[in-house]
């Protein structure tokens, strides 16, 4: 016996549809929306998908290093050098040396124990130390101290220190000094001779066109290598903690750091960060961004969207679209790591096993897909993790 057909309707084009065609187009159809969905969901976690992972390995002075409160690291190839609060530690070979003023010494030897900053010399391999008691030149093992006494240095306390070519800049607490390296010639800088009307210099990024200063209750100062003029960059709702003008200029006036790369500058405060590409402004604050915290240290910037933010609530990786925050968490003190969008939203928790060893994050250095970083309580050493597929797991089971 022959099986009856049953209409059922009719398709757009006049075409009788079947009850068995209705199923099969039903099914082909419930398919293509979920491939579509999967697309959807691809699509939005393929940026997070390279948000990088690590291993930590953290350093004390039960390992060598010199102090535990770290203020900044330097990586020298596979030399690694921390500015300590005692001392200036070098890690090579897997051990640590120290370096530590000599009183019978004092023009050969570090200048003070306690470090806050370092730069390195591309160009000769000399590693610059800023003191809280003067500079210190390391070179092939020998040391030399510059102090207000002997060079043209303008002030002892060193914040921040950056080479650029023959030229070596400092950041100190009474305005900018320029070392020429090649004619030995000083150059200061102050409120006499620039727009500077705050001269606690707090850090400095020198670069080929621009030299930026994040100057400590004076927002920000760009010196033109070319013209040799001066320009200031103020918040434009004074010293206000409270933002009146979002993203219409700089986020606040006590900037602790600055980093210029690819033509961007990156501005680190007390209060929330800053990007400025040369012509429009974008802040970070914690309740608009990613940032764990709006008390920055240090910014240290990797591309044109994309930066690391040391703050005293974890190390905080943005990358145009999405952050990470790396700490031990602030309650439980267990490792944490977790991302958002770029508002600081839909937070996915990654479950890790390690973290850096303080959420107090003075400063970080880059070592290839490596990371360095000077905390409150030790020096981590971020291994990157070339697999991602966690961070995708997390993202796509949605935990929070």
């Amino acid at each position: 016996m022959k099986t009856k057909k049953i209409h059922v309707g009719t398709a757009a084009f006049g075409c009788r549809v079947h009850r068995s065609l209705t199923a099969k187009l039903a099914r082909i159809a419930i398919q293509g929306a979920a491939l579509f969905v999967l697309l959807l969901i691809a699509g939005s976690l393929a940026p997070a998908q390279d948000m990088p992972m690590f291993r930590w390995e953290n350093f004390t002075s039960v390992n060598g290093l010199p102090d535990n409160h770290v203020y900044c690291v330097l990586v020298d190839g596979s030399r690694i050098w921390a500015g300590t609060d005692n001392g200036l530690g070098l890690f090579e070979n897997g051990s640590w040396k120290s370096f530590r003023p000599d009183p019978d010494n004092k023009e050969h030897s570090l200048a003070h124990q306690a470090v806050l900053s370092l730069a390195l010399d591309k160009n000769t391999g000399d590693v610059w130390a800023g003191t809280m008691g003067g500079l210190s030149r390391i070179s092939a093992g020998r040391i030399d101290s510059y102090t207000q006494l002997n060079s043209g240095l303008s002030n002892d306390i060193v914040y921040g220190v950056g080479v650029q070519g023959d030229y070596v800049w400092t950041a100190t607490a009474a305005g900018a000094s320029r070392l020429n390296t090649h004619t030995g010639q000083w150059s200061l800088y102050n409120a006499f001779n620039t727009p500077m009307y705050e001269i606690w210099t707090y850090a400095v990024s020198p670069a080929e066109d621009k030299v930026y200063y994040a100057v400590w209750g004076g927002g920000v100062l760009e010196f033109d290598q070319k013209t040799e003029r001066w320009k200031d960059y103020n918040d434009p709702d004074g010293e206000t903690e409270m933002v009146v003008m979002k993203d219409q200029g700089l986020i606040h006036e006590i900037t602790t750091s600055v980093s210029y790369v690819n033509k961007i500058l990156w501005i680190a405060t007390y209060f929330g960060a800053s990007r400025y590409d040369g012509r429009y402004w974008h802040n970070f604050l914690k309740k608009d961004s990613g940032l764990p915290s709006n008390f920055l240290s240090q910014v240290k910037a990797v591309g044109t969207n994309r930066a690391w933010f040391s703050t005293d609530k974890g190390l905080a990786y943005f990358e145009g679209e999405h952050w990470a925050v790396y700490r031990p968490s602030l309650d439980t003190h267990k490792p944490e790591m977790y991302l958002t969008d770029a508002d600081g939203n839909s937070k996915k928790v990654v479950a890790v096993q390690t973290a850096p060893s303080h959420n107090y994050i003075l400063g970080v250095d880059l070592q290839g897909d490596d990371i360095w970083v000077a905390t409150a309580h030790g020096l981590s050493h971020g291994i990157r993790l070339k697999n991602s597929a966690t961070v995708a797991k997390v993202l796509r089971s949605g935990k929070k």
